[in-house]
């Protein structure tokens, strides 16, 4: 198996399941309605909707970066605004993600091993790294969401 390969099968496996560590991102999500996405039980933190935003975002800043489009990533485009807390609102929220998510992880697969381990312009980090810190960024936000799935 390519190395490209392999990292999509980890990207899949921290949105989709069979992460080793735990409840992958949409496992996380599963049964949450909108208004418990738009609560913020921790004061200071982020709700559900929030990260679902933040990562939905970072999913096609990542992809951009990739296909050599580089994104910035302003203050509204990182953390994205909810829009009102429907039930056709949240639905749609978690089909963007899930869009996003399946759209990096089909690039991912298709990279080179040249392609990874190239240096990004501008910086002095490796494609190989930046899919990583995504898979990560992922996972990060994912233990945030099981967390304030417990908060009442």
């Amino acid at each position: 198996m390519r190395e490209a390969r392999r990292i999509a099968e980890q990207h899949r496996r921290a949105y989709q399941g069979e992460a080793w560590h735990g409840p992958a991102v949409f496992e996380t999500l599963r049964g949450a309605n909108a208004a418990r996405a738009a609560a913020h039980p921790i004061r200071g933190a982020h709700s559900i909707w929030e990260l679902v935003l933040h990562l939905t975002s970072w999913e096609r800043i990542v992809r951009s970066r990739v296909i050599g489009e580089p994104t910035l990533a302003a203050d509204a485009l990182d953390w994205p605004k909810p829009a009102l807390p429907t039930p056709s609102e949240w639905r749609a929220a978690r089909a963007a993600l899930e869009e996003a998510s399946d759209a990096l992880r089909a690039t991912i697969a298709k990279m080179t091993d040249k392609k990874l381990q190239s240096r990004r312009t501008g910086t002095s980090g490796t494609y190989y790294e930046l899919v990583h810190g995504q898979i990560q960024h992922a996972l990060y936000h994912a233990g945030q969401i099981a967390i304030l799935r417990k908060r009442r």
